[in-house]
């Protein structure tokens, strides 16, 4: 698949709350970009999940795999710039692993999963502009208990913590296209007009590159 002449596929990468889709749709808003958002409130494993990880973790991560993948192929046969709210890479390269290292996921399912990522993956290409949202596990917490999701009372601070150590390898060796990281501990993009705009700013020094 290929995108169409003047079409941009944006997206917000980050761990658990580290305040995607708040920037997503301050994004969205400012650049009158269509937004696409990770399926959570209409997740049928999602819940089960936090209650039973070893369970449900492979059923989650299938439901998220074909999720993103369709809104890739959208994004590719659509005619607007598109900024998603967290990236299949994601799954692919830290969810699904940490799951496995964690024996949360067992070998065969890994596995599998890999090689539908891997079948997916050949079909597309990476964002024209990656967005990655650092944040400290404090910050994390913080904005998780300010969302309230009830499901959420339940993440183990341990899988976060994992969860960052592979975000932060991905990033350090991500070379697939442009990529913008915003430290969310010393940016108020969420409340502050002044954070938002010198989010606005960074990332339309990078839209300019992409012209």
């Amino acid at each position: 698949m290929s995108k169409k002449p003047g079409v941009k596929h944006i997206a917000v990468a980050g761990n658990i709350g580290a305040g995607k889709t708040t920037l997503a749709e301050k994004l969205s808003h400012h650049f009158e970009w269509k937004i696409f958002y990770e399926d959570v409130d209409h997740n049928p494993y999602l819940e089960d999940f936090y209650e039973d990880m070893r369970r449900w973790s492979f059923n989650l991560q299938i439901y998220f795999l074909n999720s993103r993948f369709n809104q890739v192929r959208a994004i590719q046969e659509g005619n607007f710039t598109v900024i998603q709210d967290r990236t299949i890479y994601e799954d692919a390269y830290i969810f699904a692993p940490n799951l496995y290292e964690m024996q949360l996921m067992s070998e065969r399912d890994f596995q599998n999963y890999i090689t539908l990522f891997r079948t997916m993956s050949a079909t597309f290409g990476a964002p024209d502009l990656l967005i990655y949202l650092r944040a400290s596990i404090d910050t994390l917490l913080k904005q998780i208990n300010k969302r309230g999701r009830e499901f959420e009372t339940n993440i183990r601070i341990d899988y976060l913590e994992r969860l960052n150590s592979y975000y932060e390898n991905w990033i350090s060796n991500y070379k697939a296209g442009p990529l913008l990281i915003i430290n969310v501990d010393e940016i108020n993009y969420a409340d502050e007009e002044a954070g938002l705009r010198k989010v606005i700013e960074k990332v339309s020094e990078k839209l300019k590159e992409l012209e």
